[in-house]
């Protein structure tokens, strides 16, 4: 048996450093044993996939070193690797479930659903699909699809019983199926959802060992029972352990920088975080804290795999990555240096932005410096004051930071529309508004022009600035509380994206 293993992000979004995390695993896994490491590209959310997120991917894991063998940018033998580009195989196998009785059309409309949904949780019942559809005898069903009305496709899955899941690291795991809902498989618009769309590429992409976050544990049921009623057999699954920040929580943007590609702007070296990734849930031989992929591949074992719950701290990252610059030599480093920002390409944008504001030539480097800084020294008090009124300021910024995770295309057009749009919303005049912004994310009441120096820094490092300010607002006690945030989040979802507004 040749070990086939993949790695399946969704382009919505920054790619995540636990996506990285992930594929770590199913590489060194699939390299010791002289098999294929897979990436598919699982764009079936066509409202938030982009382009633009895809290519980010690729680049983010590319920069890392966890290159694969076929993917939607190389090719291969089970192409195509974008499952938007697969929609007429998930029909038919939908179709083949249906015809089975191991699925069903079902027509629920969103109120009826809705108001199940409310039902459920005021009678403090399991929130879930019914079954309202379930026993809509064949030929009836099949006529109301043929004469147009408006359907999904559910997965038929037992009421009673034990689902027994094996697992590579945490033995046999039961879960009762009373627990495991009517899985949606077939959307609305026709697109599937990931559970069964998952189950047809890993199959038909001949993929041995599924190596995945634990999370998906709940979903394991649902993915046997689709393995079962194809016929199929079923991978090896192995769940690895979270990511958690250092206070135990899951990993996530608000306590620790998650998305790769701030790490590489902010001048992490990649051998540095496959090590510190790799050292999350596993020890070579020798208990090794010091390893490169190299090394990894060579020794890997899945035994030595640890399941405690992983802390991901970026200060030890930070001094792992210390380490690993003070190995290189001066030639090394400097060449380092010029790949990561000190590049024809990255000062030229730099020298436009300067170039106006230049008097003498000694003037760049103190101009420019910030932009090439993780963190800049914030004032507190300059921020709020520059918000007119305290707490406005923390309220923009947050604002800010879902709209600029939403916004499309990054770039300087995007960014400032995007910008004024929060602007408008919060009925504040724009050069009031930009004041805050300059401030959190130069540390300066004035700098380089806005729109374009964020675009320069890129995504990640914009959004990991915004960030730290809400953090020095909240430690100087004019930041948002958590029942603040939960307020905000209602309002921003109702003024937002409920009344249909678009990413710029």
């Amino acid at each position: 048996m040749t070990v086939r293993t993949r790695i399946a992000p969704s382009p919505t979004g920054a790619p995540h450093i636990g996506t990285a995390y992930i594929a770590l695993f199913n590489r060194v896994f699939a390299k010791h044993h002289g098999g294929q490491f897979i990436l598919r590209i699982e764009d079936t959310d066509q409202v938030r996939s982009t382009a633009e997120s895809e290519q980010a991917i690729l680049t983010a894991l590319r920069w890392l070193g966890l290159d694969w063998d076929e993917g939607p940018d190389v090719g291969g033998a089970h192409g195509p690797y974008r499952q938007s580009e697969r929609s007429a195989l998930y029909q038919d196998h939908a179709m083949q479930l249906v015809t089975s009785g191991h699925a069903y059309p079902c027509f629920c409309s969103a109120e009826r659903l809705a108001t199940l949904r409310r039902q459920q949780e005021e009678n403090q019942e399991r929130i879930g699909y019914d079954g309202h559809c379930a026993d809509i005898a064949a030929a009836e069903a099949a006529r109301r699809v043929a004469a147009g009305e408006a359907h999904v496709i559910r997965l038929r899955t037992p009421c009673e019983g034990i689902c027994s899941i094996q697992d590579r690291f945490r033995g046999e795991i039961e879960i009762g199926w009373e627990t495991v809902d009517d899985q949606i498989l077939i959307k609305g618009d026709g697109f599937p959802t990931y559970h069964l769309a998952n189950v047809v590429d890993d199959h038909l992409m001949e993929i041995t060992h599924v190596i995945r976050g634990e999370e998906w544990i709940p979903s394991a049921p649902k993915h046997l029972l689709l393995y079962e009623a194809f016929g199929w057999e079923a991978p090896e699954l192995a769940h690895l352990p979270l990511l958690r920040n250092p206070d135990k929580s899951k990993l996530s943007k608000r306590k620790n920088p998650t998305g790769i590609l701030y790490y590489r702007q902010a001048g992490f070296l990649p051998e540095a975080i496959c090590n510190y990734l790799g050292q999350m849930a596993y020890r070579p031989e020798g208990d090794l804290e010091i390893f490169d992929m190299e090394t990894m591949v060579a020794g890997f074992d899945l035994g030595r795999v640890s399941l405690g719950g992983p802390v991901f701290d970026i200060e030890k990252l930070r001094a792992l990555n210390g380490h690993y610059i003070r190995q290189l030599s001066a030639g090394d480093l400097l060449g380092r240096l010029r790949h990561w920002l000190l590049h024809d390409e990255s000062l030229l944008g730099l020298v436009g932005m300067a170039q106006p504001r230049l008097e003498q030539l000694a003037d760049f480097v103190p101009m420019t410096a910030y932009m090439f800084a993780d963190q800049v020294s914030l004032d507190a008090a300059a921020i709020d004051q520059a918000g007119t009124a305290s707490g406005k300021a923390a309220e923009w910024i947050q604002f800010v930071q879902w709209e600029f995770e939403r916004l499309a295309s990054w770039d300087a057009e995007g960014i400032r529309g995007c910008l004024q749009r929060v602007a408008t919303c919060e009925e504040v005049k724009f050069k009031k508004f930009l004041g805050v912004f300059f401030r959190v994310c130069s540390g300066r009441a004035a700098a380089l022009p806005l729109f374009e120096s964020l675009a320069w820094l890129g995504r990640d490092m914009t959004l990991r600035r915004l960030q730290y300010g809400q953090d020095v607002l909240r430690e100087a006690g004019v930041g948002l509380s958590k029942k603040a945030l939960k307020r905000l989040e209602k309002s921003y979802r109702e003024r937002y994206v409920e009344e249909g507004g678009k990413d710029g």
